[in-house]
């Protein structure tokens, strides 16, 4: 006999009913994997390794251009050198201090611009030491960032891609625990925690800073591969004749390169490469080492054939730091087990 109508309607409700839970369960199934794998992304515990050495490598190549800098600090921005306060403040944003601003601030109390370069500068030197040293790193951190972006806004003319990267990589340092490894800090903590019996252990706030950083170094490095990308200039070699060959950058003889040019072209092609690939080759650990080991090359070459020293040292320590330093937690050794007492 057929099934009544009523009853094979309930039935059919009955499975639809119990296929849109089943759909429901694997949706939530779904979402529940999903946020497990971003939060083991972004918040498994991990060693703060790499945000120290970011801090150490940052603040090692900061204080080798200040001290680049310091014998020409006069002749450069000083009252009678070639940017002077006139000048400066023509170049200068408005809504940022720098230290004109910083002079009509001090001005009633008869502090005159001379000493507040003088002030400054020593205040910005003093705190990358702080910095290197690990030494009450997060008031460093924003002491050296605060002075950075005062100089930066005073000597705009002069700034370039350096200066913009060391300034944003100092201001993550204020925010990430850069100073829980290698640090002078590091040190007293353990002291105490020693007394307390606690030990150093890896943090999810370790993880996520160093997240935020390598995301950012693989935008930067895709945003600038694409950007090359949509032009002729890197295809056919133009960019790299023109980068060695211009007289603000030109640091060796490469007129050779116009007998050939497809070596200026394989160039361009080297460095489309590098950038293109970086935001997607830098995390399988099977291709992880070969493009750290390309990106320090191609910043280095920068460095020797163009003359950009500080540039081509701050990349490179960016990168080692962010995907080249362990972040993983080390396993505990295994104690030696102590002899029984009276056993064989």
């Amino acid at each position: 006999m057929s099934e009544p109508s009523g009853a094979s309607g309930r039935t059919g409700l009955s499975r639809v009913s119990a296929a849109v839970e089943r759909g429901a369960l694997a949706s939530v199934i779904e979402r529940g994997a999903l946020a497990s794998v971003i939060k083991r992304f972004a918040l498994a515990p991990a060693s703060a390794a790499p945000l120290a050495a970011l801090r150490i490598g940052l603040a090692a190549v900061l204080l080798t251009q200040a001290a680049l800098v310091a014998p020409v600090l006069f002749e450069l921005y000083g009252p009678a050198g070639i940017l002077q306060e006139p000048l400066r403040d023509a170049f200068t944003p408005h809504d940022l201090p720098g230290i004109g601003w910083l002079t009509e601030l001090l001005a009633p109390l008869g502090i005159g611009e001379a000493p507040i370069l003088v002030g400054t500068g020593a205040l910005y030197v003093l705190s990358l030491a702080a910095l290197l040293c690990g030494l009450k790193t997060r008031v460093a951190a924003l002491l050296a960032w605060s002075t950075h972006r005062m100089l930066m806004v005073t000597a705009d003319p002069t700034v370039y891609g350096a200066d913009v990267f060391a300034n944003i990589f100092l201001f993550y340092l204020l925010w990430v625990p850069s100073g829980a490894a290698l640090s002078l800090d590091q040190r007293a903590r353990r002291s105490r925690r020693a007394l307390a019996g606690a030990t150093d252990e890896p943090t999810p706030g370790a993880r996520l800073g160093l997240r935020i950083v390598q995301l950012h170094l693989c935008i930067v490095y895709l945003a600038s591969g694409l950007e090359k990308a949509c032009g002729h200039s890197w295809w056919n070699g133009e960019a790299i004749w023109r980068s060695v060959m211009l007289p603000e950058y030109r640091q060796l003889d490469f007129s050779w390169l116009a007998s050939r040019p497809w070596v200026a072209q394989a160039a361009g092609w080297s460095v489309l490469a590098v950038e293109l690939g970086y935001a997607f080759l830098i995390w399988p650990r099977l291709t992880r080492r070969a493009v750290v080991v390309a990106t320090s090359l191609l910043h280095l070459g920068i460095a020797a054939f163009m003359g950009l020293g500080v540039f081509g040292a701050i990349m490179p320590v960016l990168t080692l730091a962010a995907f080249g330093v362990p972040a993983e937690p080390r396993a505990p050794s295994p104690r030696p087990e102590l002899p029984r007492a009276g056993g064989g």
